[in-house]
């Protein structure tokens, strides 16, 4: 558009001026048709002054042979009959000189600087071999361009440093990559300060070309103006205020070659909270900031800011959830008063860790007491259901005093969760486990669960005879304890349904079942517990394959076998002893 603006006036301008020198041009009257001006040479003298644009007229050996007044102005001193050499700038005597010869190489445009503005020179040829030079001014159309440029590429850089920032959550690495990146775009030095800690700050240091590097140390933030504001949040402020002489020593990057001789201070805007400050450097033999590069600090620093809040806000609920996770998460069991424990645990998802199974199990405090087995299945799956899970092992854990009395236990249990807000139920069994001798005694009692299995050392299986009501679910829990006794090498399994109801096989729709599970206990005679939960485990993952399941945890308990027992200490935790297996 403005191309075709520019032209059009060049066209006028050549219907007006004519040959400028030589015959006059004709005038138009208001008809429309030609008529002869009265005075050819008042007529040409008023339609050159006229011009739009600068104009001058060269003859072919480079000679000034005329220019209006709007060409004056350019070149005041200029006169009819200077060389073009001595007068106007090289490019345009160049210019000339080729379109002259014959040469005329493309169009004959030439464009260059005159004082300082920006001009493309328009050659037209007359007839006695003369040129008339026509200059336009271009200088707010290649500003107009250079500012878009610029534009185009800060938003490119800006949407690069949020692509890398918001590439990782890591506190550490967001920080460094913040910093490297403001030396590689925007300054020589940059030190980015987080948030206190205490009386100490995190700072991050990085100069061009060199490492990034990390410091927590005390520093005064109010020895450098506007630093204290902009860890508040406030907007930072203007360079011109901050007097580069008056900056502390820790400032500046270990290697940061030459005095500071221009300094930006801009926050590092969170979500809610400031996420720290940004103090950018440049040495004396460097340009001073500009307003649109402490502008453009400004959106860097907001990207970085943001970047640096969701990092910190990830760390904070990743430590928040490791921390209820290690509540969640089903203990690690391992013998207890001469008894072996093994226990496995597999969500329904493969990217969860909890769900709603669990088992857990209370040592006595000496080998007299019994130590109290849990093992239990929340209806539903995921994180509702393990929230359900922990309180009801919280709840248990309290109710340790009065285990011995499995009833009560789950009486109190059941009131519990009736009296929350939860409305899921459960099922568990109970397991007073109890050493005597060689043997192991075991109180069982179902509470909704399936019954327990034991496995005797001829291979043979027997389902305990326990049975009981949902917890969680009826006022009132009725319940039937089952003693049993197991012999050296025979062991008790505890499970949820998520094995014997695990669907797969051939053709993908068949239940593991319970008589399966019986016959692959059979083949764990005499197997230490924890190889009888390894299997168990094991071979329904195979059955399931790729498909759906649901949680599955299993817990065993094994009354070791005499002739593989050593005693490896006298007294072992809790005042029991603590034996192992040999080999």
């Amino acid at each position: 558009m403005r191309d075709c603006c520019r032209k059009t006036s060049v066209v006028r301008c050549r219907e007006v001026v004519g040959r400028v020198r030589g015959a006059s041009p004709r005038v138009f009257g208001t008809s429309g048709s030609p008529v002869d001006p009265p005075s050819a040479a008042v007529s040409v003298g008023a339609a050159w002054a006229h011009a739009p644009y600068p104009v001058i007229v060269a003859d072919r050996d480079g000679a000034l042979v005329e220019l209006n007044d709007a060409a004056q102005v350019l070149w005041t001193d200029a006169a009819r009959g200077d060389r073009l050499d001595d007068t106007v700038p090289t490019w345009l005597a160049d210019a000339h000189g080729r379109f002259a010869d014959g040469t005329r190489e493309g169009t004959g445009l030439a464009s260059g600087a005159v004082a300082d503005r920006f001009f493309e020179a328009h050659p037209t040829p007359a007839d006695d071999g003369d040129v008339v030079w026509w200059l336009v001014d271009d200088t707010d159309r290649r500003l107009a361009e250079a500012a878009l440029t610029g534009a185009r590429q800060r938003t490119a850089l800006l949407a690069d440093v949020s692509s890398q920032l918001l590439s990782t959550l890591n506190v550490t690495r967001c920080m460094e990559a913040t910093a490297r990146m403001a030396t590689d775009h925007l300054a020589e030095a940059a030190l980015l300060v987080a948030p206190p800690q205490g009386r100490r700050h995190q700072l991050t240091y990085a100069y061009r070309g060199g490492p990034v590097t990390r410091v927590t140390a005390p520093v005064d933030v109010h020895a450098v103006p506007g630093l204290a504001e902009a860890l508040q949040g406030f907007p930072p402020v203007p360079a011109r205020w901050i007097n580069p002489a008056d900056l502390p020593g820790w400032v500046q990057p270990a290697d940061f070659a030459g005095p500071v001789g221009s300094v930006i201070v801009t926050p590092l805007p969170g979500h809610g909270v400031p996420a720290g400050a940004l103090i950018l450097l440049r040495s004396s033999g460097e340009q001073a900031f500009s307003g649109d590069e402490e502008l453009f600090a400004r959106l860097f620093a907001a990207r970085a800011g943001a970047a640096l809040s969701a990092a910190r806000l990830y760390t904070e609920q990743a430590s928040i959830t490791a921390t209820l996770m290690r509540e969640l998460l089903p203990p690690r069991l391992e013998s207890v008063h001469g008894v072996e424990y093994a226990g496995a645990y597999r969500p329904a998802r493969d990217n969860e860790r909890i769900g709603g199974d669990f088992y857990d199990v209370h040592p006595g405090t000496d080998p007299g007491e019994e130590t109290l087995v849990v093992l239990g299945d929340v209806a539903g799956k995921g994180l509702d259901a393990a929230v359900l899970t922990g309180k009801i092992r919280n709840t248990l854990h309290a109710l340790l005093p009065l285990a011995t009395d499995h009833e009560r236990t789950l009486t109190l249990l059941n009131s519990a969760l009736l009296s929350s807000h939860h409305t899921r139920f459960a099922t568990l069994v109970l397991a007073s486990v109890r050493r005597r001798g060689s043997k192991v005694e075991l109180r069982l009692t179902s509470a909704g669960h399936l019954a327990p299995l034991i496995v005797r050392g001829d291979g043979s299986v027997e389902e305990t005879a326990t049975r009981g009501s949902l917890i969680g679910a009826l006022p009132k829990v009725t319940s039937a304890t089952a003693n049993v006794t197991l012999r050296p090498g025979e062991t008790c399994l505890l499970y949820t349904d998520g094995v014997t109801e695990a669907r797969g096989g051939p053709l993908g729709d068949e239940l593991f079942g319970d008589d399966r599970l019986k016959r692959v206990l059979a083949e764990c005679a005499g197997m230490p517990a924890e190889a009888v939960v390894e299997r168990i485990q094991m071979l329904a993952a195979q059955w399931v394959g790729s498909g759906s399941h649901d949680d599955v945890a299993t817990v065993a308990i094994s009354a070791p076998r005499a002739a593989d027992l050593t005693v490896a200490g006298g007294q072992g935790r809790a005042g029991g002893t603590t034996y192992r297996r040999n080999g």
